[in-house]
């Protein structure tokens, strides 16, 4: 068998080649220094980490600058660079607003951005601006005005940008992705999705243990709890809801012959992170007085243009086991992710549900197929490799990505329409149509027969 290496760099000739033709660039073509994609990488927490390495294991990549605040973050990423055998990066972190002299150099064709949330707007406005191809972490936008900014800068200067949602490439995801598009499921109906996960470890913490287990967020507490945990005090919304709604939304040919219409949503009250402060820190903590806003539950339901309903449920506050609660349901059948369990009418015996395993092998996708061993170790089951090599040979190609700016905007409008609708009593909030009618004609996703 070729070397993981030796895969990438072939492949990434040909992905690039498969692009071009249903993509428009509005630029130059893009060509890399060497054949190799110049990247900068914005924010190196836990995240960008990841990103880092996965870079590193390319031979078609080079990482020539990274940005962040954190002294020792920087230390983390030149080290990991060295271990590579690559050259060091040149610095940028003096100040919040330094990642903008990473995005003036020469040496940086494309960036990925990890940061932050409230930094993911301004910092990929900025890189397009900026003539730089760039990758921006989930969500894009929390804001209606920003998912705009993002669609609008893109329009204005050329500049690609792609959403960097990883589970869109999970192996039981597209697998199900085919059996949506070869009608197994009959015309689809609804989908269930969202993010249910217990994270009150992940937004207290007090830097006493290595990860998680403390009580403290804001200034006090270190990683995701210096910023992730003050959403949850001042915004009663779905924050999160991407790594649900992009899988479904590729199925339902979202901003590709359909769109989401409208939504409503509603929340529970706020219990789970002020009994977490107190199991853990007692009555008496001075974070035990915080008055959390977001409910611990919230739940959307979005109409589409084709007549399907999405259900999304945002759940990280309150105990339970990791779920993104998938449904998928046509007029003949439906698979749910929680059970493992599928059911198809004329070929499931009546009334009786089967187990997913044998449908998914039967269905799984080329790609996974094909190339599934190159994506051991490279993080969420394989699912991180396929994202950024989509970015890299996008970029290459100057093309439109996978999962592109009209995506990104329309996914991540969840978070402020939801957070508008709970305010009016779940009253219905009608959805921007981000391409301006365009939707109705743009080619469906370029990965759902050839991501590359």
């Amino acid at each position: 068998m070729s070397s993981r290496r030796t895969f990438i760099h072939q492949s990434a000739t040909l992905g690039a080649a498969a692009m071009v033709a249903p993509s428009i660039s509005f630029g130059s073509p893009f060509k890399a220094a060497n054949d190799k994609l110049q990247i900068g990488i914005i924010g190196l927490g836990l995240r960008g980490a990841n990103h880092l390495q996965n870079a590193l294991k390319r031979d078609d990549v080079m990482v020539t600058a990274i940005a962040d605040v954190d002294p020792a973050r920087i230390v983390i990423a030149q080290k990991a660079i060295a271990e590579a055998g690559g050259k060091p990066a040149k610095v940028f972190g003096k100040n919040d607003l330094d990642y903008r002299n990473l995005l003036a150099l020469r040496e940086v064709d494309a960036v990925l951005i990890a940061t932050p949330w409230l930094w993911h707007t301004r910092m990929s406005v900025d890189a397009m601006k900026a003539g730089k191809y760039a990758g921006v972490e989930v969500s894009a936008a929390g804001t209606l005005e920003e998912c705009w900014d993002l669609v609008n800068t893109h329009e204005q200067t050329g500049t690609h940008l792609m959403l960097l949602e990883n589970v869109n490439y999970r192996r039981d995801i597209m697998a199900v992705l085919n059996m949506v598009r070869e009608g197994v499921f009959g015309e689809m109906l609804h989908y269930r999705c969202g993010y249910q996960h217990d994270l009150r470890h992940v937004k207290f913490n007090d830097g006493k243990q290595p990860y998680g287990g403390g009580v403290e967020f804001g200034e006090k507490a270190i990683s995701e709890a210096k910023w992730r945990t003050q959403h949850s005090v001042t915004r009663n919304a779905d924050v999160y809801p991407t790594h649900g709604l992009g899988p479904v939304a590729a199925m339902a040919n979202i901003n590709r012959g359909n769109r989401f219409i409208s939504m409503s949503s509603h929340a529970t009250k706020a219990v789970g992170l002020h009994k977490y402060i107190v199991d853990k820190g007692g009555a008496d903590h001075p974070n035990a007085k915080v008055r959390f806003k977001q409910g611990d539950i919230i739940t959307s339901t979005i109409e589409t243009a084709m007549g399907e309903t999405i259900l999304i449920t945002h759940d990280c506050n309150s105990p339970r086991p990791y779920s993104l609660g998938f449904r998928v349901q046509g007029a003949k059948g439906l698979w749910e992710k929680d059970g493992d369990r599928i059911y198809i009418e004329g070929q499931s015996e009546p009334h009786r549900w089967d187990k997913s395993e044998p449908w998914l092998e039967k269905y799984d996708h080329p790609l996974w197929k094909q190339y599934g061993a190159y994506a051991e170790g490279a993080g969420h089951g394989g699912m991180d490799f396929f994202v950024l090599h989509a970015f890299v040979n996008a970029a290459k190609a100057n093309v439109a990505p996978p999962i592109d700016v009209y995506d990104a905007a329309a996914w991540s409008a969840v978070t402020p329409l939801s957070e508008l609708s709970i305010e009016n009593n779940g009253s219905a909030q009608d959805f921007p149509d981000f391409t301006r009618g365009q939707w109705i004609k743009r080619a469906p996703y370029p990965w759902i027969t050839n991501p590359y």
